[in-house]
């Protein structure tokens, strides 16, 4: 089990629980998302991906690993639910308890 810093963990267990409002939640009201390229700006952005890309979708988390990145975080995932489906690396920055970035490359 990877020990995720409570933002990251937050965001994990929000997406899991099909929780909207937990997901948007977990952000910085600035915060930047960018999902390969697009970008999401804010909880109102935060909140249109999520419609379409996360619980949305019915988007499921399992945590593979965490390493240091630039931003601060790079966790690997595999996702399974009724979008994508596969591994992915997620590079999150935080500011304090929330998500400040989000990229997903």
């Amino acid at each position: 089990m990877v020990d995720l810093p409570r933002p990251i963990q937050a965001f994990v267990d929000s997406t899991n629980r099909g929780d909207a409002d937990g997901v948007v939640g977990c952000f910085t009201k600035d915060a930047i998302l960018i999902d390969w390229g697009r970008r999401f700006d804010g909880h109102a952005g935060v909140a249109a991906w999520n419609k379409t890309d996360n619980t949305g979708v019915e988007s499921h988390f399992e945590v593979l690993g965490m390493e240091p990145s630039a931003r601060g975080y790079l966790v690997t995932l595999r996702v399974t639910g009724n979008g994508f489906n596969g591994t992915s690396g997620i590079d999150f920055g935080l500011s304090g308890d929330r998500i400040s970035q989000l990229v997903i490359e």
